[in-house]
């Protein structure tokens, strides 16, 4: 510790040997111990103060080594950073960097390039370049120089910066010593530029004055004209120039070259002519319509077609008079001699050069024409699609189809409307679907679907007229493999679309210790493949997905399936209600298996294993217990319920290295029409054991011929055989 006074200089020396003197004697008298001058200074008092709230350690926590590691982790980084993430909307926290805890002591830009580097190689190329050309340039001075000796001596011993100088002043044109140079190089007629005086030169040429013109013209003439019309002015003025416009354009179409008014001289449509009213104006057209058609050639005209079209059809029949009597009369004696067996007889096949590399993908009877049907040709194969075909045949003339109409897409459902037999709906593998009217003589849709108005992006598998109701326009229903049941309203010029149901997937989960009602979730949207609508409940109808499970819906509350029926395990390609019967409907799969249900009932009441993967099946008119259906082999198989429950009365091969994928009953006649993958469509006819009609029959013993009565038969005849099946399970 500093003494807290300083002695004075003066008198250090004495006072301090007094006090040097007094401790030595204080001290020697106490402890009787010589102290050195050395042990006068003592250290100051170190005193260690244990806080109250310090661990105490045991000696073995105390020689315990406690290793510490180095980490070159910067303190005062900051952690448990956390940040918005805007594309999760919540605050997650920031993973540490690679460069967080590096600190950056020393930065210097250099310039180095590395020697094999191509930035190394342009650079030396450009001094070796540059050193080359100041080489060459001392060696011409030096020549220069060594030339023009005479005017100054020693001129070739001249250093590079003299030698530079002398340059300099030889192309200025100086005096002395350079000039001698200068001489020498004009004299050996070599002229150098001059590198080192330059003048610019400028040349400005004369702008033209502008100028600006202007026309003064003199405005259109303008008269003020009013008049009061009316509604009915409106319509009838619409109404004559529409008449006028379509007789125009038939015109034109049937080749008159001649004037619009005829031998009369008038035209119609001139200025002249609107003067003339409504009435006269259509009188007028229709004395120079009838003109011209006495000047047509007969040969080509509309009689001539219809004459022509039946002179067709009798040669046709007289060329196929025995096919055309088996069509007739024809009966299989052998049916009488075997009970419960049944046979098909081939009548024509239906072809054209168009499908025969097609498949035929629809077939439809055409309601009020019974000898009419409509074929669709497409593709069921993905990766062979092309165009699509239309042919209407008939019976009457089988050689070649009376309609034909072409689709940019393969043709995949056909529907005639029961009450417009020429309205025909069509839908199309690329989802669209358009209306043909057969009446109208042209190969162009009446109505299309588009995206603007709505369309299915899947293919649409099958379209169903609604039946007229006076109070709503034309209407259709379609379902598509996109998940979705659409119905399209034909309106002035377009189709309306409006969906009406989407089909859910419903994955059945199965589980002790859950009740029944929560077995079904329903998730994402399932792929329609058919549907059907019930005949005497007009709400009611079914839908048949490629999941393999069958829906009923109800066109009033389209939120929810009514009832799934889970029988298939593989795409359902037909459901057909019954009908005479309005509880049973049939359906079959690609699993080869054909089902009836009762749709009161989840389980099938009845099941038939074909063998082979099923194109179609279809209930027969006439019967309610007949039904046919068709298999990839090319049998076609024909059962009624009534006869025989479990096997069936005919199963018959009507092609052959083919597959039949529809089939379709004729309304009137006992006909059956099949269509294979190789564009050909087959008629058949049953033998008696495959129609027979239980007619009814009145007190008398007569055969009644009252519609009612006959659906009557029909509808016990299902009940009876519905009976039998819910008394089998309990007889056994």
């Amino acid at each position: 510790m500093p003494p807290s006074k300083v002695p004075n200089r003066n008198n250090s020396a004495r006072g301090g040997k007094r006090k040097v003197k007094k401790k030595k004697e204080s001290v020697a008298s106490s402890n009787q111990i010589p102290i050195d001058d050395d042990d006068i200074y003592q250290e100051p008092l170190k005193r260690f103060v244990t806080p109250e709230n310090q661990v105490k350690l045991t000696e073995e926590q105390l020689k315990e080594d406690i290793a510490r590691v180095l980490t070159g982790d910067d303190p005062n980084v900051p952690k448990g950073v956390s940040k918005f993430s805007f594309k999760d909307r919540c605050y997650k926290p920031d993973p540490p960097g690679l460069s967080d805890h590096m600190a950056i002591h020393f930065v210097l830009k250099g310039s180095t390039l590395h020697v094999e580097s191509e930035e190394y190689r342009l650079q030396k190329e450009r001094e070796e370049a540059k050193a080359e050309e100041d080489a060459e340039y001392r060696k011409a001075m030096m020549e220069n120089s060594d030339g023009g000796g005479g005017g100054n001596d020693g001129g070739g011993d001249l250093p590079e910066e003299e030698l530079s100088q002398q340059q300099q002043q030889q192309q200025q044109g100086g005096d002395g010593g350079g000039g001698s140079g200068g001489a020498s190089v004009a004299g050996d007629g070599h002229d150098k530029k001059n590198q080192f005086n330059y003048s610019e030169r400028a040349s400005q040429t004369f702008t033209n004055p502008p100028k600006s013109r202007g026309v003064s013209t003199e405005p259109p003439p303008v008269t003020q004209y009013s008049a009061s019309i009316t509604q009915w002015d409106i319509y009838d003025t619409y109404m004559s120039d529409h008449v006028l416009k379509m007789i125009e354009q038939q015109r034109e179409s049937g080749g008159d070259k001649g004037s619009a008014g005829g031998g009369n001289g008038t035209n119609p449509g001139s200025s002249s002519g609107t003067s003339l009213g409504f009435e006269d104006r259509l009188a007028v057209l229709v004395d120079d319509d009838d003109d011209g058609r006495r000047d047509k050639d007969a040969v080509h005209s509309v009689k001539m077609a219809a004459s022509l079209k039946i002179m067709e059809r009798l040669v046709n029949q007289n060329a196929q008079d025995e096919i055309f009597q088996d069509f007739k009369y024809w009966e299989d004696a052998s049916d009488p001699y075997r009970e419960g067996e049944g046979s098909l007889l081939p009548l024509w096949r239906f072809s054209t050069d168009r499908s025969k590399r097609k498949q035929v993908t629809a077939l439809c009877w055409n309601p009020r024409y019974t000898d009419l049907f409509a074929v669709g040709y497409g593709s069921y194969d993905f990766m062979r699609q092309g165009s699509g075909t239309i042919c209407c045949f008939s019976l009457k003339n089988t050689s070649f189809p009376e309609f034909i109409f072409t689709t940019e897409s393969g043709v995949t459902c056909l529907d005639f409307h029961p009450q417009h037999p020429s309205l025909l709906g069509v839908g199309c593998y690329d989802g669209t679907v358009m209306v043909y009217n057969l009446c109208n003589g042209g190969t162009k849709p009446i109505y299309t679907s588009s995206i603007k108005t709505g369309k299915h992006t899947d293919p649409v598998w099958q379209v169903h007229w609604q039946s007229e109701d006076l109070a709503k326009e034309l209407n259709f229903y379609s379902i598509s493999s996109d998940g979705r049941v659409a119905n399209w309203s034909m309106s002035k010029n377009e189709l309306k679309m409006e969906p009406v149901m989407q089909l859910k997937l419903v994955n059945a989960v199965k589980d002790e210790h859950h009740p029944p009602e929560q077995e079904t979730t329903l998730t994402g949207l399932a792929g329609g493949c058919c549907f059907d609508f019930n005949l005497r409940q007009e709400h009611l109808f079914i839908v048949g997905t490629e999941e393999g499970n069958i829906h009923k819906c109800s066109k009033a509350y389209s939120g929810q399936y009514l009832e799934t029926y889970e029988g298939h395990h593989m795409a359902v390609y037909s459901v057909k209600w019954n009908p005479f019967h309005e509880r049973i409907f049939i359906s079959c799969s690609e699993d080869w298996t054909v089902k009836i249900w009762d749709h009161n009932r989840i389980n099938p009441i009845m099941s038939f294993d074909l063998g082979n993967a099923v194109g179609d099946v279809c209930w027969a008119p006439y019967s309610s217990t007949v039904f046919a259906a068709v298999t990839s082999d090319g049998k076609v198989h024909v059962f009624d319920l009534a006869e025989n429950k479990h096997e069936a009365l005919c199963e018959q091969k009507v092609v052959k290295r083919a597959k039949l994928t529809h089939a379709r009953f004729n309304f009137e006649d006992f006909i059956l029409i099949v269509g294979d993958d190789r564009g050909g469509v087959n008629s058949l006819k049953l033998s008696p054991n495959l129609r027979k009609l239980h007619l009814p029959v009145d007190k008398d013993g007569n055969v009644s011929s009252d519609a009612a009565d006959r659906e009557g038969v029909q509808y016990e005849k299902m009940k009876r055989l519905l009976a039998a099946i819910d008394a089998e399970p309990s007889s056994n």
